[in-house]
């Protein structure tokens, strides 16, 4: 289910008494690691929460009761863990709960943010559905409904009686000082690891002279401080723009060509090779291009929404690059890929 436009802004205009002047967050962690022996990069979830528990399985990194069992891994997830899905809460909180069990076996959890983690917090509900609602739905509910209606302007009112169960709750959950909100604006949009860089929608040429902590600082002061600006000019900031690092498909959709761009701005991070989710990679398997420097891991694992898609992680070892299916594992090494390195069509553009 698609949630309206008008009754996003409806909920929106009800709260923002309440989040605005609370906008700040703490801030961003570090972004720089080089002491990983193993990587596992985990693309886009959309609430699908079964296949994210395989692939974690299959990974080698939770064991059948979700305990962590990756010993010193470093676990990367590139982001869009909400939206489309019904149990994108539960991963949240899979993710949040594998953090510190992480940390205390030597390896560490990086959770990212993608675009759709940026539509939730600054109130943009379209692409949520029923399922993740009714995730934050209570027994006092339809009588905070009634009450956040009857303090709203009169035109609003019949707009936000409409509103589903949970979704004022599942609103304040993810602003500025709500549980998730808070929580989610302490994390990074970019993270290097070992020469690696790890993104949702990628570095454009656009963002390339600039490090992965001032491209997270802006990211976070996009979303806290500057976050009324950001909801008036979406366009033309970087967790909204189209060439930013939560929304560039480039990566995926440009020609083989564009190859010694992608070395310039891999040189321009000092780093040697770029994961990012975002684009469906094509034949929903993980995908290498420009001579095993870029890596599309966004399989589809939400097959609900991706006909056709599965769970994967991309594993880096020893310089290795495996793709992990819950069936299998196929090496990625340059020049030995299982696929041609294509673009994807560019008429993959709608918001995913």
């Amino acid at each position: 289910m698609r949630t309206s436009r008008r009754l996003t802004a409806l909920v929106g205009a009800a709260l923002v008494a309440c989040t605005v002047a609370r906008s700040r967050a703490a801030a961003t962690t570090p972004c720089e690691f080089d002491v990983a022996a193993r990587v596992v990069a985990v693309g886009d979830a959309h609430g699908a929460y079964d296949p994210f528990l395989a692939i974690l399985q299959a990974a080698g990194l939770i064991d059948a009761k979700k305990k962590w069992i990756g010993g010193t891994a470093h676990l990367v997830q590139t982001g869009d863990v909400l939206d489309r899905g019904p149990d994108s809460r539960k991963i949240l909180d899979l993710l949040r709960a594998l953090t510190p069990q992480a940390a205390a076996a030597g390896g560490a959890v990086h959770e990212l943010l993608g675009n759709h983690e940026s539509m939730r917090m600054l109130g943009d509900f379209r692409y949520t559905t029923a399922g993740e609602f009714s995730a934050f739905a209570t027994s006092n509910s339809q009588a905070l409904r009634q009450e956040v209606s009857d303090a709203a302007p009169a035109e609003s009112r019949s707009g936000l009686l409409a509103a589903p169960l949970g979704m004022i709750e599942m609103a304040r959950a993810f602003a500025p000082d709500g549980e998730y909100g808070a929580y989610l604006r302490h994390l990074p949009a970019v993270v290097r690891i070992n020469g690696i860089l790890f993104l949702h929608g990628g570095i454009s040429p656009a963002d390339a002279s600039r490090s992965c902590g001032e491209i997270n600082e802006e990211v976070r002061r996009d979303l806290t401080e500057d976050i009324a600006q950001t909801r008036a000019t979406l366009p033309a900031t970087l967790v909204g723009r189209a060439d930013g690092p939560l929304w560039y498909r480039g990566l995926a959709q440009e020609p083989d060509t564009f190859a010694p761009d992608v070395q310039a701005i891999l040189a321009a991070q000092h780093a040697r090779a770029m994961v990012v989710g975002h684009t469906g990679a094509p034949g929903q398997r993980v995908t290498m291009r420009f001579g095993g420097t870029v890596f599309l891991i966004d399989t589809g694992m939400n097959s609900g929404y991706v006909s056709g898609g599965r769970p994967s992680a991309l594993e880096i070892a020893a310089g290795v690059f495996t793709a992990i299916y819950p069936d299998g594992r196929v090496v990625l090494t340059p020049g030995v890929g299982p696929r041609p390195m294509s673009a994807v069509p560019a008429r993959q553009t709608r918001i995913q």
